[in-house]
């Protein structure tokens, strides 16, 4: 990514890209100068929240604005899937909050029409920054994240006092977005916001490359012909992801039929997973290869898919399987879930921490696979429709 310094900003566009420019069913009249969007993320390293980013500005530039990346530092290997035609701009700083000065410089000068700040932290920093500099920038505040879990599991002093300064400054934002309706009722709890302020709009996740590359070939050898139906899940191996839980729910669906369980992801608990897998005697018919960069060849060949999380922001892996035509068994975790699966109608929910539960509905799900999730279901995580759903809160 080439890079023009700018003060103490650095402006750069991506020399290359993997990415297309998206268009939609219908364009409107664009103006000669067409506004422009800030999209404020912490890097570009790769990432859930980044990958929404970068799919965020197709989807604005597909619909007629411009769009700047505006990142606290631009490192990151996702800097090669942003669109040439947007901006990326770093703010050189090491972490969000001390990228506040840059920011406040970047909003003076290029007076972009709308910042839409990606998770809490920036948010605040975004509300913040133009307060400062005293213009009139709408901010979109947006959470991916159930804030409740977040603490809970985050004793950092400041993840503890996220749900404060939110409290204290989401007043100020034009609009507040979250990525479920789960998320949505958390946030309104622990910052006093109004629900009704506070809108809906899932991810852009289901894109043309998500199901292109679902159509590389899946080199494990568990998916050659005339082996056993796999379970896979996608994920780093962190507590949040309840792991162990599904380990042990796959021993028991293991004892009654041949079966064999992916775990695609990496994390810190790498080792307490691979002595639970010995201690249950299913090494091998487990196995945890680690990152791997497209995990959709694996998930089109999951006889089923599991989320086996404690809890979730939206839980964008239920809706990637389900338009790659998996099966999906989740836990009714806080957030997205139960949402994405209509209540269960479009997969199976399970109680957190049940593993019986987890290993029947995978059982019956082995046994009974349910037909392929209709098209139609999946427009509203479309690039195109998450960009006009975002667009519809703009004010002139």
């Amino acid at each position: 990514m080439a890079e023009i310094p700018l003060g103490n900003l650095c402006y750069g566009t991506t020399l290359t890209s993997l990415t297309s420019r998206v268009t939609v069913e219908e364009k409107p009249v664009v103006p000669a100068k067409p506004k422009r969007i800030a999209l404020f993320t912490p890097t570009l390293y790769y990432g859930g929240v980044e990958r929404v980013v970068v799919n965020l500005a197709r989807g604005f530039l597909g619909i007629g604005y411009a769009v700047d990346i505006v990142a606290a530092n631009a490192s990151g290997e996702f800097g090669e899937f942003v669109p040439p035609e947007a901006r990326v701009v770093s703010l050189r700083a090491r972490r969000v909050i001390s990228s506040l000065p840059a920011l406040v410089r970047y909003l003076r000068r290029e007076r972009p029409q709308v910042v839409i700040a990606a998770m809490t932290h920036c948010s605040i920093m975004a509300l913040w920054a133009r307060k400062l500099a005293r213009i009139d920038t709408q901010v979109v505040a947006t959470e991916h994240v159930v804030m409740t879990s977040s603490v809970a599991h985050d004793r950092r002093t400041r993840a503890q006092m996220m749900p404060l300064l939110a409290r204290l400054s989401y007043g100020g934002a034009d609009a507040i977005v979250a990525v479920s309706a789960g998320v949505a009722d958390d946030v309104a709890a622990q910052t006093g916001t109004p629900r009704d302020r506070i809108q809906v709009i899932y991810n852009p996740v289901v894109t043309p490359e998500l199901l292109s590359n679902a159509d590389a070939p899946a080199t494990h050898p568990w998916f050659e012909a005339a082996q056993p139906p796999v379970v896979v899940s996608v994920g780093r191996l962190e507590v949040q992801k309840g792991y162990p839980m599904l380990i042990r729910a796959f021993s028991r669906v293991r004892a009654t039929r041949p079966a064999r369980l992916l775990i695609l992801g990496e994390g810190s608990q790498r080792a307490e997973l691979e002595a639970l897998v010995r201690e249950l005697g299913v090494q091998e018919d487990v196995h945890l290869p680690g990152y791997e960069g497209n995990p959709y060849a694996y998930m089109a060949h999951a006889a089923v898919y599991v989320l086996s999380s404690i809890s979730e922001g939206m839980g964008v892996v239920i809706v990637e399987a389900m338009a790659l035509g998996a099966p999906v068994v989740a836990t009714d975790c806080r957030g997205g879930p139960r949402e994405l699966l209509q209540d269960g109608r479009l997969g199976k929910l399970v109680p957190v921490g049940d593993a019986d539960a987890l290993a029947a509905a995978i059982q019956a799900t082995l046994d009974n696979p349910p037909p392929r999730v209709p098209r139609e279901e999946l427009e509203r995580y479309e690039i195109p429709w998450v960009a006009r759903a975002y667009a519809s809160l703009f004010r002139e």
